[in-house]
């Protein structure tokens, strides 16, 4: 019944309390009479029942204009049992003037039995409403347990209560002076007695509520929530709040970058500006993860102009609408050209970089998928080798000043295509820098990203959600990573570093196990690891095997010759190049081998290069198993007529 009644609409709620409150009005009136005169006959005095009358209306219009009835009775504050304390008072003050004037005869002390009655009744009825709700709510809402009593978790657990979902039932803290306490009618506990607690109130979810302490006390902290087979989720840092990416009550799933614990460092000022500020920039493969990421950094440092280079026309507009977006809101007036193009086209690459004048160009335009890679060989040669040969020739032919290859940790020592492919497109960039003066030439090379399209952490997430398992290739595979804001501000910091032909190597910290991060992904979402161990586990971890062309370790350097740079999180390799004389023969070599669609030539010439390309698995391009399976060889082609050689 009191479930049906709090839903009715506010009107119907109104006037139920109106009604009920002229019941306690006229109730208090009498009852303060005859506790008074202790006789029954008061109901026959004609006086009193004018006093009466008069008392009732005027009332509840003092009481509509102290705003009793606006007041939703589940969020009663103290500002709300003020105004029903003067509501009475008034109420009363109305009896006494009645009395005064009407001569009533009220005995002096029933005024004061009334205003006892009527603030007891009126007060106490509110009262038992707002628990009877509250009753209700703890019910139907999720029991959970808040981390961190400070501003930030008495905060969430106002919003919390006043919100449809959650309960918050206890707060966990590390301050021996808040433990035992209690905090906004919820008690403090230390994180001994979380176990405990957990199981007595049937909680399955811990909110976070500590913006403000490190990601290495995050890791913690989360290390030893791991094992209470609960939710864990957190609250955003006080960073994303104050910039107004997220609100200061919003509850989302716990970052993969305090699983890891690795402490970002601020970016050098001079050095991200030095490439950007009032220049003309250029961003190829600006829709992708990284370079969508590098077009942010680059808006934040205010340039004259930003060049938006992309092949894919959804991941174009995409970025170019978000930019403006941010463009308009904080007033920078910048010109942003989104323009497609493919960097396969050598004359559409020195057009645009001649035309727009461009100072600097970070080429992060790639195919950079390992398998997808293995499965096209022909077209990821074509894109991140010729196409970073072409994107370089461009600008040099223009006169662009600064050149950044985003390149990646699969370069060194690659068992695949994709990372024998950006390790010749280096080769290609350290020839041409000892080549000519007019282009100053840098590579950045890193790990994974985290949040990048095709990272693990997404998919985990979806197959936990989706109720496993979850699938790794390998039990021992291990990678190293990194945010992607923070790699697209290292990459901008390293290119201003460079005095060409650099090869700059990222610190990416220590490289982490997959399957652990699997594990603790699963175990904060309340969930067990179904094993051998564990049976009756929630979520199984299933090793599909390693894809063709994919290594269980990556590495940073080829050789050891790293030197430090001025910056904490970045270093200088000395690898191994060629002069372009001896280059431009096995590029030569690559593009009849691709246009004829040679692939093992493809696979014999990338290995013979100084690329250090060891592949562990046989070629797997479709288009190649395909011919393969029909019996043919490879073909060629000319004047556009398809010819098959058996």
């Amino acid at each position: 019944m009191l479930k049906t009644l709090f839903e009715t609409n506010r009107t119907t709620k109104r006037f139920i309390s109106v009604f009920v409150d002229t019941s306690i009005i006229i109730s208090a009136f009498w009852f303060s009479l005859l506790l008074r005169l202790e006789s029954f006959s008061v109901f026959s005095e004609t006086k009193y029942w004018l006093a009466c009358i008069i008392l009732v209306p005027c009332s509840l219009v003092i009481f509509v204009r102290m705003g009793l009835y606006r007041a939703i009775l589940r969020f009663l504050s103290t500002t709300a049992t003020w105004s029903i304390t003067m509501a009475v008072t008034f109420s009363t003050a109305v009896l006494v003037i009645t009395n005064f004037f009407l001569t009533v005869d009220l005995p002096k002390t029933v005024p004061v039995i009334y205003f006892a009655l009527a603030l007891s009744l009126i007060g106490g009825s509110r009262l038992l409403l707002r628990l009877a709700v509250s009753g209700i709510e703890k019910r139907i809402k999720i029991p959970v347990m808040i981390y961190g009593a400070g501003s930030a978790g008495r905060q969430l657990a106002v919003g919390l209560k006043s919100g449809p979902e959650f309960h918050p039932c206890v707060f966990i803290d590390d301050d021996e002076d808040k433990i035992g306490s209690v905090i906004q009618d919820i008690p403090v506990i230390p994180v001994s007695e979380a176990r405990r607690v957990i199981k007595a109130k049937k909680i399955s979810k811990i909110l976070l509520a500590l913006p403000s302490i490190s990601r290495a006390e995050r890791k913690l902290i989360l290390q030893n929530l791991e094992n209470l087979q609960v939710e864990v989720q957190t609250i955003p840092g006080i960073k994303d709040v104050i910039e107004g990416n997220a609100s200061s009550d919003e509850i989302r799933d716990v970052d993969v970058e305090d699983l890891l614990g690795r402490e970002p460092v601020a970016p050098e000022a001079d050095l991200m500006s030095s490439n950007i500020f009032e220049q003309v920039v250029m961003v190829t493969g600006a829709g992708g993860s990284i370079g969508s990421e590098l077009c942010r950094q680059i808006l934040k440092q205010r340039p004259k102009k930003l060049v938006l280079y992309e092949l894919s026309e959804f991941a174009l507009y995409a970025i170019h609408q978000e930019l403006e977006k941010i463009n308009t809101e904080k007033q920078l007036d910048i010109e942003i050209c989104p323009l497609i193009g493919s960097v396969q086209r050598v004359n559409r690459l020195e057009n645009v970089m001649d035309a727009f004048n461009v100072d600097t160009v970070y080429h992060a335009a790639a195919y950079k998928h390992v398998p997808l890679v293995e499965n096209n060989m022909v077209e990821g040669v074509r894109n991140n080798i010729f196409g970073t040969m072409y994107a370089a020739r461009a600008a040099i032919k223009a006169g662009v000043p600064n050149f950044v290859l985003v390149s990646t940790d699969k370069a060194v020592r690659p068992t695949n295509v994709m990372g024998a492919t950006k390790r010749m497109a280096e080769l290609v960039l350290q020839a041409l820098s000892k080549n000519q003066t007019k282009t100053r030439f840098t590579m950045v090379r890193f790990g994974n990203v985290l949040g990048s399209s095709g990272s693990v952490v997404p998919l985990f997430r979806r197959q936990i959600k989706e109720g496993g398992p979850v699938t790794l290739t390998h039990k021992d595979i291990t990678r190293y990573f990194m945010t992607i804001p923070e790699a697209a501000q290292l990459v901008i910091q390293a290119g201003a570093m460079g005095k060409g032909g650099d090869v700059f190597v990222l610190d990416m910290g220590e490289p982490v196990k997959i399957r652990d991060l699997a594990v603790k992904i699963i175990r904060l979402s309340g969930l067990e690891v179904k094993d051998e161990s564990n049976p009756h586990g929630d979520i199984e971890i299933a090793c599909t095997g390693l894809r063709p062309g994919e290594k269980l370790y990556e590495e940073l350097l080829i050789g050891d010759d790293v030197r430090k740079t001025n910056h904490e999180r970045i270093m200088t390799a000395q690898e191994i190049m060629l002069p372009w004389e001896k280059l431009n023969h096995i590029i030569e070599q690559l593009d009849s081998a691709c246009h004829n669609f040679e692939h093992a030539k493809i696979r014999e010439i990338l290995m013979s290069a100084p690329t250090g390309y060891h592949p562990n698995d046989p070629i797997v391009d479709l288009v190649h198993d395909a011919f393969k399976k029909r019996g043919h060889g490879a073909f060629v082609e000319s004047d556009k007529v398809v010819r098959f050689k058996k």
